[in-house]
């Protein structure tokens, strides 16, 4: 069994407001006005208020840009060339912030066994992860492993990686880093699927402190974990390379194919742990979009708050892929009152369409 002991999260410099996005957007997409006033709604219903990116373009005038060009017909618009250079400038440092807030007073870098890290927006050999063995001067002995490309539900993988890894017998502390640059892979062409993804996405890294069971240090139990793959919404959620970056695949129906299955996943994942559904005492859900949230507060009959958490880090981030889920948990174990039982159910969803779910209690 491990527990995870810390939670460290950072973001990018740039914060910019959801309507301030809009007017970027507006320009990028160069609809007529019905397409405008489409936009303008759909923004407006997100439940987002502000996201962080490494671009500042977003909320400056053309004249400042830096990653898009300042022409009528914003050529050359941005290579996969150039996006995966600005990922190699940025990603780096942004997970190093997250991982010393990790584990800053907890553990000494050099203590680290295990390190995986999780990105779907920007890969490289050599990536990420050498470049934070080198940074922080881990030993270059560490055992490494990166989980890629497996979008929003990625960092529940990681976990369940590190999970196996303490429970293989030797002496553990892994530190697992999501770090994903979403706003370097947004689209000019104005179809749903890149409409939603400007208005969903943002930057951000989360670090988790992963060790034994045993570990003496105050943490959250990782009790399980459980998946279900639903193939009836394949084509729903995707990701996918382009010569222009990224491509996000994000159907309309995906809140009721959540809505429909959701409480169905739930109710196997505690089953199998033998857990009552009336013990979890703490929802950790992805907040993958307003409608998702609504769709799973729906499906469980939820009836007095207790998506909360959710809804406010998608409030106040929007959607950062894989890292968001962890935002959600750091959030609830500062809330924490170790001395009581906490029981934490967590899930996240991607292009599969995949369902993760973990559960985790306070002793």
């Amino acid at each position: 069994m491990s527990k995870i002991v810390s939670i460290g999260t950072a973001v990018p410099a740039y914060a910019h407001r959801q309507q301030e996005i809009l007017s970027f957007m507006q320009r990028i997409y160069a609809m007529n006005e019905a397409g405008n006033r489409k936009l303008q709604f759909l923004y407006h219903q997100s439940g987002i208020d502000i996201r962080y990116s490494v671009i500042s373009d977003y909320t400056r005038p053309a004249r400042e840009w830096q990653f898009y060009p300042a022409t009528e017909n914003l050529e050359p618009f941005p290579s996969l060339e150039a996006r995966m250079q600005w990922y190699g400038k940025y990603a780096a440092p942004l997970s190093l912030e997250a991982i010393r807030k990790c584990l800053d007073g907890r553990l000494d870098p050099q203590e680290v066994t295990h390190l995986i890290t999780v990105s779907c927006t920007g890969m490289s050999a050599p990536g990420l992860d050498l470049e934070i063995v080198a940074s922080l001067g881990l030993p270059n002995t560490v055992f490494r492993t990166s989980v890629n490309f497996m979008g929003c539900y990625a960092a529940i993988h990681a976990l369940k990686l590190a999970d196996a890894l303490c429970n293989s017998g030797a002496a553990a502390k892994i530190l697992v880093v999501c770090t994903e640059l979403c706003t370097l892979h947004f689209q000019r062409e104005p179809t749903m699927n890149n409409l939603l993804s400007s208005l969903l996405f943002s930057d951000g890294s989360a670090a988790v402190l992963v060790t034994k069971d045993d570990d003496p240090a105050q943490g959250i139990h990782i009790d399980g974990f459980y998946s279900e793959i639903m193939p009836q919404g394949k084509k729903d959620m995707s990701w996918q390379l382009s010569s222009t970056g990224f491509q996000m695949g994000l159907s309309s129906y995906v809140p009721e194919l959540i809505e429909e299955d959701f409480a169905g996943l739930v109710s196997h994942a505690l089953e199998k742990h033998h857990i009552p559904r009336k013990s979890v005492s703490h929802w950790c859900i992805h907040p993958g979009g307003k409608k998702i949230l609504e769709a799973i507060y729906k499906s469980m009959h939820f009836t007095n708050g207790h998506l909360d958490t959710s809804f406010q880090v998608l409030k106040e981030y929007g959607n950062m892929s894989s890292a968001t889920i962890l935002f959600v948990l750091e959030r609830m174990l500062s809330s924490f009152d170790y001395g009581t039982p906490n029981v934490v159910f967590g899930a996240a969803f991607g292009p599969g369409l995949t369902m993760e779910s973990f559960i985790a209690s306070t002793r």
